[in-house]
């Protein structure tokens, strides 16, 4: 006979195998899959534990703990906050924690809640995403941060913490490609360049869009005399097409973009 919250199974290849599961206010709760019955049987109790010690918190987890730091958090949110989720998700107040380790903590907004309630977060180094219809989604692209931009330069976390994802925490200063917002005393001007061999200068502008817009002329010209150059281009969604038409023949670009070699 099975000790309590254990069954066995087999795998593929034919080894035996041993869930261990718990049921929580009517909620069936798969524990993890282990080599031994006993093993299993610890990962129960000490899940059952959890369950009812609120002394127990998320930094108290081991590397040594049967249950796995992942369905740790799934407990502890269960039992704290009386919700289930099957990804690492611990609901505050105003906000929720996603952990991937213990000192990784990500930070998002509630209404974030359902998308990574059904997303499991994944990292490589430093790049997080998430797998979404098959493709993979970086987290940062999910709030307006481009693939290519920098931080510090092109985007900023206000409370400087590069792992809090709410809205209110990231500054978008530079939307559109070879541009970049200068800050100079009490004024700001936007810079254009386009990348050559080196950078060489547009021009300075007094908004996003002309720059944006500047920048684009700058590539048509090039390409005239650049046939097999690729650059990506801006889109301004915010302009009706005859309004960027206007702003692209009245915007001027430095002349040394017309006589590059």
């Amino acid at each position: 006979m099975s000790l309590p919250g254990v069954y066995e199974t087999t795998l593929k290849d034919g080894t035996p195998s041993f869930r261990a599961s718990i049921t929580y206010r009517k909620k069936h709760i798969s524990l993890g899959s282990f080599l031994t019955e006993k093993k299993a049987h610890e990962a129960y109790l000490l899940a059952f534990s959890l369950l009812s010690d609120h002394t127990l918190g998320i930094l108290d987890h081991s590397s040594s703990c049967p249950l796995s730091f992942e369905k740790w958090v799934v407990l502890i949110n269960l039992r704290d906050n009386g919700l289930y989720f099957s990804t690492p998700i611990y609901l505050m107040k105003t906000y929720f924690s996603y952990y991937l380790e213990p000192e990784l903590e990500l930070k998002f907004d509630l209404e974030d809640l359902f998308y990574y309630s059904s997303h499991k977060i994944m990292r490589r180094g430093n790049h997080l995403f998430v797998a979404d219809y098959g493709m993979q989604v970086t987290l940062s692209s999910r709030y307006g941060i481009k693939n290519y931009a920098v931080q510090g330069k092109d985007f900023r976390f206000i409370n400087g913490d590069p792992h809090d994802f709410r809205y209110e925490n990231i500054e978008i200063l530079n939307t559109y490609h070879g541009v970049s917002m200068i800050r100079e005393k009490n004024t700001v001007k936007y810079r254009a360049r386009l990348h050559l061999r080196s950078y060489y200068l547009i021009g300075y502008y007094d908004s996003a869009i002309e720059a944006a817009i500047a920048y684009n002329k700058a590539v048509d010209i090039v390409k005239k005399r650049f046939p097999g150059k690729n650059y990506e281009v801006n889109y301004i969604a915010e302009l009706k097409a005859s309004e960027y038409a206007g702003i692209y023949k009245q915007v001027e670009v430095s002349e040394r973009i017309y006589t590059l070699q």
